[in-house]
């Protein structure tokens, strides 16, 4: 079996557009949750939303190519640019062992709804011919392989919002197992968008606080809905050999992952936590974890009235009482919002954050604590605690778990 490594990361996210100012944000706990301002929301019952401040995809992308490209595929090829650079990997690996496992939750939501008003207003002859290569949810992995030359496996797998979890974790066991040298891994998001924030809110998903240091508290007794968040986050994954005899950098070392599902229901968690647990057992039972192991745990923590107890259970169920109470946890989302098929990813790297500065990232505006929800959620501030394994979970509609552990290396 290969060992396998992060040699790479690219993110773009609500907090910042690449990897030092997403890891000054966090250190820092902003929040990158304000005002939608990408509709109008004077008819909406939700007004909050992490969107992406300033984003450029020029910096990226021809000029020519960015009309052909929807949001969610742009948020992808400037996060998997930044990856690239980071890992030197560019003419260092077999095109043929080089992957690509990049999914998205829903994929060109905002090219979907434009198409389709055009469709209604104007007639099916106006209808973008880019509609479908623009819209279709494997697109962002398609675009990254052919500007990167990657030949070897080429996925895009959705499994909701455990998506770039998913995707990660199964990149490393196709280099754990030997299909392929190096695999580009992770998600990208682009829904906030008038027709998902409408359908998130009917289905109860979403926070109706306009407040937006009130509006994603994880583990907060307040708390009554996630918040959308959008953006991007890709890793380089490479085996422990090949990175080491090209002299790359390695941030940390992927050491475990479980994927199972609650079977259960499409939104809802099992409450029994049973199947959420099962996959945190599984990466963390897979990293040969020591007695002393210092635990950071990223939680799904999407702020959400279920889930949060939910997890809190599966996480006491995959430790141990005494274990669960030692670990160091926290939701990023308080302050990235929820970025559903971007959030494993970019949580992936948050995790990096914490093996590689000691410090454990903060759940920043919680002040009420929930009985149900009792574990160390490091609230407000950021803390350090030299974790030595850290442990990412995301949980998705249909009951998807996915969980993958990270060690310091």
């Amino acid at each position: 079996m290969n060992r396998v490594v992060i040699t790479g990361m690219g993110a773009v996210t609500p907090i910042g557009l690449d990897i030092p100012s997403f890891f000054e944000g966090l250190k820092n706990g902003k929040n990158g949750i304000g005002r939608i301002t990408r509709f109008d929301t004077a008819d909406f019952k939700v007004k909050v939303a992490a969107e992406l401040k300033d984003f450029d995809p020029l910096q990226y992308i021809e000029k020519a190519e960015v009309r052909r490209l929807d949001l969610f595929s742009q948020y992808a090829i400037a996060a998997a640019a930044q990856a690239m650079e980071d890992s030197g990997i560019r003419g260092q690996v077999d095109e043929n062992r080089f992957g690509v496992y990049v999914g998205s939750g829903v994929g060109g939501f905002g090219t979907f709804t434009q198409e389709n008003s055009v469709m209604i207003t104007k007639g099916s002859g106006r209808v973008s011919p880019y509609f479908v290569p623009k819209m279709i949810s494997n697109i962002a992995a398609g675009n990254i392989a052919i500007l990167h030359g990657a030949k070897g496996p080429c996925l895009s797998i959705s499994t909701a919002c455990a998506t770039g979890t998913t995707c990660i974790g199964e990149a490393y066991r196709a280099i754990r197992h030997g299909y392929a040298d190096a695999v580009i891994a992770g998600g990208a998001e682009a829904s906030i968008d008038p027709l998902a924030v409408a359908g998130f809110t009917n289905c109860m998903a979403l926070t109706k606080s306009e407040d937006p240091d009130c509006a994603s508290i994880p583990f907060d007794k307040r708390r009554s809905g996630f918040v959308m968040g959008d953006g991007a986050g890709i890793l380089i994954l490479e085996s422990y050999d090949h990175a080491a005899a090209r002299g790359a950098k390695i941030y940390a070392e992927i050491t475990g992952y479980g994927s199972t599902c609650d079977a259960f229901h499409v939104t809802a968690p099992a409450s029994d936590a049973e199947g959420g647990a099962r996959a945190i057992a599984d990466a963390y039972n897979e990293s040969n974890p020591s007695e002393d192991e210092v635990i950071y745990i990223n939680a799904h923590g999407t702020s959400t009235p279920l889930n949060d107890k939910t997890e809190t259970l599966a996480v006491k169920k995959a430790l141990g009482e005494e274990k669960a109470r030692a670990a160091k946890i926290s939701s990023t989302k308080s302050m990235t919002g929820h970025m559903l098929g971007a959030a494993g990813a970019v949580e992936a790297i948050a995790c990096v954050f914490a093996l590689q500065t000691g410090i454990v990232p903060p759940t920043i505006g919680y002040a009420e604590p929930d009985e149900e929800c009792d574990l160390d959620y490091t609230p407000n501030t950021a803390v350090k605690a030299d974790p030595t394994l850290a442990l990412s979970t995301s949980l998705g509609f249909g009951g998807h778990n996915a969980c993958i552990a990270l060690r310091k290396i």
